[in-house]
């Protein structure tokens, strides 16, 4: 996948036929390397859910930590509520704005499968600071987060990889940087105001049919959980 500002910047507007496909292709989940397989969910807005390899797969645990009332149904407002309170997480000096430093933060600290889990906090890895999932995303054109101009990054590979696609195997929408993502207008700076935006465009997404709430019966599954149910379904036949 080769991310461009343009197709990017498409997407996050609600493109007709771009939401329209909610969940991530099949194709994806069965060309994933058995080695990368994890009982691992990120939400809507980023965070990461981990569970044992046996465990249910914890899409649930995100879904009843946001129904903050318990009724089984996720209104907008409980999704609103749930991407303000990573924001405030994520918000670590408290200025309004996710910083450069803090989307490294979040990448290396709070959600590592974002970098395919291969960046070393002791030694360091390439490209470290520049950011891998923003560049894949943006297609290395542009500035970087840091505001430095990057040079046209070769064309990635077909076949999936950790690296090339980041949170997308984990997550209900082909994001590999989720938070990052919510850079609606390529600034470096992530306020507020857009995070909670792409919020809102992600349950439009979601509640396709209108209805106002999502259940958990009603969401897609991840490419990655097809690939956890097809392992559990294989080994008991």
């Amino acid at each position: 996948m080769n991310y461009r500002r343009r197709d990017f910047a498409i997407a996050l507007l609600g493109a007709p036929g771009v939401w329209a496909s909610l969940a991530p292709r099949m194709a994806l989940a069965q060309t994933l390397p058995t080695a990368t397989v994890q009982n691992v969910f990120i939400s809507p807005c980023g965070k990461p859910f981990r569970a044992p390899p046996e465990a249910p797969y914890p899409v649930s645990d995100w879904f009843h930590q946001a129904d903050k009332n318990g009724d089984g149904k996720l209104d907008h407002a409980e999704f609103t509520a749930d991407a303000e309170a990573f924001f405030t997480l994520l918000d670590r000096n408290r200025d309004g704005y996710i910083s450069p430093y803090e989307l490294s933060y979040y990448e290396v600290k709070i959600a590592p499968e974002v970098l395919g889990g291969r960046y070393n906090p002791t030694s360091g890895a390439p490209d470290s600071r520049r950011n891998l999932l923003w560049k894949v995303q943006m297609g290395g054109l542009g500035p970087s987060p840091g505001g430095d101009v990057e040079p046209p990054m070769p064309k990635l590979p077909q076949a999936p990889n950790e690296a090339a696609n980041g949170a997308s195997p984990f997550s209900f929408f082909n994001e590999p940087e989720p938070v990052a993502a919510a850079d609606l207008h390529f600034r470096g700076m992530i306020p507020k105001a857009d995070f909670i935006a792409l919020s809102d465009i992600h349950f439009a997404a979601l509640d396709s049919d209108k209805r106002g709430y999502l259940t958990l019966a009603s969401l897609p599954q991840t490419p990655m959980q097809k690939l956890l149910a097809h392992g559990r379904h294989r080994r008991r036949t």
